[in-house]
């Protein structure tokens, strides 16, 4: 029994009657501005089901570049107008629902651990049509009727990114070569924007709910933006989301070949290969500067977490994959 369990019941009820109880309230994740719960419904006549509350609590506002909840949820219900696999939204909260800024969607079974995703047995079928199924869903996220989204989503293309982010590591008054030569060469080489589509903002390995037949559900959209698809064709090729299976560029389970065959098959258009590579060498800059934002987070005792530590010193993974991207080896 949690605080949340009684208005989280009020809620049930109203929507589903008055047999309708909340049970086995389970903190999911964890975070000062988001929490992840899962929970048990059970009705009279009815096998329970099982669902997941999504809130920012009340004294937390959605931080960065996060959308907030309410309107993550709306985007997800359009993406799944297009296709796109995504939970069932059950409830978008109010302020009188007395749980903050929440969502409650159906829980889908699969896993989220790239480790267990990318290794264990039980996902060998899944990794053979993974980055196939990838693109089909990008290709629908891709397509859904801006018209649908919530009116002042944030706009970003790609060069607006690496000014972002150049600020954010001029902050630091660090003095890293690679990131100053990522910056130059992201500079030359930036391809003209596509037009605008629903971006998703995230789209990797750990964002996916998997099961053994592949992709399940696209999960946490809270960065979704408007902006140019191939932001995310290029941010699921990053390295860093290969966790250790550097020769499959796309996330760790699949060629770039695939994912673009899947998503032509969606109906995606995708553009050139160089141009891709500039979208994934944008994704290991800012990748690179997240890093550093940890590090500097640990260092100056604002979360002196032994994760944020350990997060901090990628950013000379990161670095070296800039390099590689430079030197036209994209797979390395």
């Amino acid at each position: 029994m949690t605080a949340l369990t009684a208005p989280l019941t009020r809620v049930m009820q109203a929507r589903f009657g008055p047999s309708a109880q909340v049970t086995d309230m389970t903190r999911l994740s964890g975070g000062a501005s988001q929490e992840t719960w899962g929970f048990g419904l059970e009705m009279r006549s009815a096998p329970t089901r099982r669902l997941i509350l999504r809130r920012a609590p009340f004294q937390s506002a959605a931080k960065g570049e996060a959308i907030g909840l309410v309107k993550e949820a709306h985007i997800i219900g359009a993406a799944a107008r297009t296709g796109t696999p995504v939970p069932e939204i059950i409830h978008v909260c109010s302020p009188e629902d007395d749980l903050g800024d929440a969502f409650i969607m159906a829980h889908v079974e699969g896993q989220t651990i790239a480790r267990k995703i990318l290794r264990d047995e039980t996902f060998s079928r899944a990794r053979s049509r993974l980055a196939f199924q990838c693109g089909e869903a990008l290709a629908k996220i891709h397509a859904v009727d801006l018209d649908s989204l919530p009116p002042d989503l944030p706009i970003s293309h790609g060069l607006d990114q690496v000014d972002r982010y150049e600020a954010i590591y001029r902050g630091f008054d660090m003095d890293r070569p690679v990131f100053e030569l990522a910056l130059a060469w992201l500079r030359q080489r930036a391809p003209q924007p596509l037009p605008a589509t629903l971006v998703h903002g995230d789209f990797r390995n750990g964002n996916l709910m998997v099961n053994p037949e592949g992709l399940a559900a696209v999960l946490d959209w809270e960065l979704a933006h408007h902006g140019d698809p191939r932001e995310d064709l290029g941010w699921i090729c990053v390295n860093s989301w290969r966790f250790g299976v550097r020769e499959k560029r796309v996330g760790g389970f699949g060629t770039l070949e695939d994912l673009l065959a899947g998503y032509q098959a969606a109906g995606g258009q995708a553009g050139e290969a160089k141009d891709l590579m500039w979208f994934q060498a944008l994704g290991s800059f800012k990748w690179g500067i997240m890093c550093l934002i940890m590090y500097q987070a640990f260092a100056t005792k604002a979360d002196p977490s032994i994760e944020r530590a350990m997060i901090g010193r990628r950013a000379s993974e990161a670095e070296i994959d800039l390099l590689n991207l430079i030197e036209g080896r994209p797979h390395a």
